[in-house]
């Protein structure tokens, strides 16, 4: 769970020092994927009853928001799709 907790902000920092936007998106998308792996965990510990569940729901809340966070940046990274004008119909 450390691992993966310190995974997040390393790899948003390792990501923020690349020279394009399309570099730090990716390691935005790998700082997401260690929070989903360490909301994966947060659930297992709970099931093996190292963690409350009401504690691991307040971690997770905390986790949701971050993983929101990093969404919204991804998604402001990634350049949107160029559609062509529709066409007027005859």
């Amino acid at each position: 769970m450390r691992r993966a907790a310190t995974s997040i902000p390393s790899n948003i920092a390792e990501g923020a020092s690349r020279k394009s936007e399309k570099e730090f998106a990716r390691f935005l998308e790998i700082a997401m994927g260690s929070s989903f792996e360490l909301e994966t965990q947060i659930i297992i510990a709970t099931e093996l009853e190292y963690l409350t569940p009401s504690d691991a729901q307040e971690i997770i809340v905390q986790l949701n928001i971050i993983q929101k966070q990093i969404n919204t940046l991804i998604t402001r990274l990634r350049p949107r799709p160029k559609y062509p004008p529709p066409t007027p119909k005859s």
